[in-house]
């Protein structure tokens, strides 16, 4: 008996790999399975490029593809945010230092002295709430100005240039930086293959490469990392003259970071580091304060830099613009509620005041369109901005209604504009509201690359070459650590080939460490050129010796010279740092003169990666015990190996021998504690902050 064939079911209509015969029946085409389509199955023809007035005009709001994109991406995750996930924040105040008339109407600048209320919330990018601190990756800095003409959100990174010039990659980006959909890993990392495919077929991504491969990525401190807002803005007077301005936060503390093995570590020891860092210091009583920089300059000199200003791969060394330091932000108090304050916050980068504008830099353009969108996603509909975290301090008034959360009680009975019939209601102010600058576009309706945007390395070979040697050491390292986690060798090589149009000893030194030979250069559109060197970029050209800030960890072993530590305490206070004790047991340790010391960590909970700098002190017969303790060993072998600072007292040569650092291992930076004078010298020591001369001896490299 024969049988009869069964229909195979249509397939979903979501599958891009089929379409629809005349007669309704779904059927699959070989040729439309590779064409990239809208969710209209509209097929695109260009996915790299946001469609423009002219080659470096406006993105144009008639633009569906770059629309539907970046909607969709803005709503793939909830309730948490897609990027910047994990986050602290803090409440404080921004004072500007001197009038800036001349060049902005921003009623906040204005008047000397004059305090604005503000909001920064600081964030890793790629990792989930859950994630930990330390993981090397951009931070974000943002910033909610509470000004009396409404709130102006500076809505910025650590690191002043960007991965892509034009927003309609950003899913893309992020997509291939965010955990394999897969698999869901690697969680708040970047070394997976993926994230390095999207890079290495991305030329524009390089000039960012070099930064989030530099320290810059690991900060010791969010009290201690820069703040860029990356884009170029204007800034327009009471007369409508323009000007335009690049910002920069610069931390009171300097900028410092920590090593690669010292944030894994911390990874482990507190994943919650940097939060912990900004809740305590303020809570403690202490302030975090930024001074906020700007570069300004006129249209006529952007068009003399040598690159686009509208390119947010680019950045403009300080040698060329300096910077001009206008005001200060100050963070003095901790959020009353995490959820309400931190995680509700709303910021947006078309939140600006009068006085403060936009440019065309098409990663900028689209960015005004996302914030807002993922935020009525996000925080459930159209009145987010009631939250009182998210609600202008001054007066306001609209005739916007209803919709999910509304918490008002709007009275009257008009809710439009204009109209007779509430004379007292709100209403358009020509001369105080705000407008924007008339710029002067013209061209096609494009979707280009400008040719000035095409240099993707002269600036990543500026970045690479304006480090001091140990900075570039770290950038090689972090290369090859990365790279090396990548499974797909073409992947790696595509990556080289980008690294010789940069440097070719950082090429060299790369392609010797992952075990490459023969990889030749990526074809550029443009050879990198020669730049003179900025110092400004590196940070440790810029640090200063200080100690301000700064944490001592104390392991004190029962016994110890109580004048000793006195000694060291007193001097680390006065340094503007902080100590903190570390000994066997929780409840205290018992010092020479018979009082207790009450302590903040036992041993191997207060691991020598948490403290800026480190000290031993003990009896003979507390020395003799630290020995003999694994996690004390691990505290001196580790402080050595980040490059730290180490006092010890005479009796301790054991404990290092046990820990792997002979006589002939300790160098200027280890200070023996003989007697109260040498506090003094250990305290110099601590202030020079991580002692480099040490690194090749610990790290040799490629």
């Amino acid at each position: 008996m024969s049988k009869t064939k069964k229909k195979s079911s249509p397939k979903s209509d979501s599958n891009p790999d089929q379409s629809i015969g005349n007669g309704g029946e779904i059927h699959q085409t070989a040729t439309d399975s590779a064409i990239l389509k809208t969710n209209q199955g509209i097929p695109i023809s260009d996915n790299q490029n946001s469609l423009k007035a002219g080659e470096r005009g406006p993105v144009l709001l008639e633009d569906f593809i770059l629309r539907e994109k970046i909607t969709h991406f803005d709503h793939e995750r909830i309730p948490e945010r897609i990027v910047h996930a994990r986050g602290s924040a803090a409440h404080g105040y921004f004072e500007v230092y001197e009038p800036l008339s001349k060049i902005t109407k921003a009623d906040f600048l204005q008047r000397a002295g004059e305090r604005t209320p503000v909001f920064a919330r600081f964030s890793t990018v790629a990792g989930s709430k859950g994630s930990h601190d330390l993981a090397r990756d951009v931070r974000g800095f943002a910033v909610k100005f509470y000004t009396q003409e409404g709130n102006f959100d500076l809505v910025g990174n650590n690191i002043p240039v960007f991965f892509i010039q034009d927003a309609i990659k950003f899913p893309d980006l992020i997509h291939a930086a965010k955990p394999e959909p897969d698999r869901e890993f690697p969680q708040a990392a970047t070394a997976h293959d993926t994230f390095w495919d999207f890079i290495s077929l991305t030329p524009e991504s390089f000039h960012m490469i070099m930064w989030v491969m530099s320290d810059r990525a690991i900060p010791r401190s969010l009290r201690m990392m820069e703040g860029f807002g990356i884009h170029t803005f204007r800034l327009v007077d009471a007369k409508g003259r323009s000007t335009f301005v690049k910002f920069h936060w610069r931390p009171k503390l300097g900028a410092q970071s920590v090593v690669w093995d010292e944030a894994v570590k911390l990874s482990g020891a507190d994943a919650d580091f940097h939060r912990r860092d900004l809740w305590e210091t303020i809570d403690g009583g202490d302030t975090v304060e930024f001074e906020l920089g700007l570069q300004t300059f006129s249209e006529e000199e952007a068009n003399d830099f040598g690159f686009d200003v509208l390119d947010p791969t680019k950045l403009i060394p300080e040698e060329v613009v300096p910077l001009e330091m206008v005001g200060r932000l100050v963070l003095d108090r901790n959020p009353d509620n995490f959820f309400a304050e931190t995680e509700q916050v709303a910021f947006c980068v078309a939140n600006v005041v009068p006085g403060i504008d936009f440019s065309n830099d098409p990663l900028m353009q689209g960015r005004l369109f996302s914030y807002l969108d993922t935020q009525l996603k996000r925080l459930g509909g159209p009145n987010f901005h009631q939250i009182p975290i998210n609600a202008p301090k001054c007066p306001f008034a609209n005739l916007q209604r209803d919709g999910h959360m509304q918490m008002l009680v709007p009275k009257g009975r008009v809710n439009y504009e204009p109209n007779s019939l509430d004379p007292s209601g709100p209403r358009e102010a020509p001369d105080r509201g705000f407008a924007s600058f008339p710029a002067e576009e013209a061209g096609g309706k494009l979707r280009i690359r400008p040719e000035s945007f095409a240099d993707h390395y002269s600036q990543a070979r500026l970045f690479f070459q304006s480090q001091t040697q140990p900075e570039q050491d770290h950038i090689v390292a972090a290369l090859i650590f990365e790279l090396s986690k990548v499974e797909t060798p073409a992947i790696r090589e595509r990556v080289v080939s980008h690294l010789l149009n940069i440097d070719g000893d950082l090429a060299a030194r790369v392609s010797a460490g992952l075990g490459l030979e023969g990889v030749g250069a990526a074809a550029a559109a443009i050879q990198a050129a020669d730049l003179e060197p900025s110092p400004a970029l590196s940070m440790l050209k810029k640090a200063k010796p200080t100690l301000e800030g700064r944490t001592i960890g104390l392991l004190i072993g029962d016994g110890a010279d109580a004048g000793l530590i006195a000694a060291l305490r007193k001097a680390i206070q006065g340094a503007g740092a902080k100590a903190k004790i570390v000994s066997e047991k929780i409840g205290g340790v018992a010092l020479s003169d018979g009082n207790a010391l009450p302590v903040d960590f036992r041993i191997d909970g207060g691991p020598s990666c948490l403290f800026d700098a480190v000290a031993v002190v003990a009896s003979d017969e507390g020395a003799a015990r630290l020995a003999a303790i694994g996690a004390a060993r691990d505290f001196v072998s580790d402080a050595y190996g980040h490059l730290k600072a180490i006092a010890a007292t005479p009796n301790l040569t054991d404990l290092f021998a046990k820990a792997g650092l002979k006589e002939a291992d300790l160098d200027d930076a280890c200070v023996s504690l003989a007697k109260k004078a040498d506090v003094d010298t250990f305290i110099a020591k601590a202030s020079a902050g991580k002692f480099w001369q040490r690194e090749p001896k610990v790290r040799p490299l490629p």
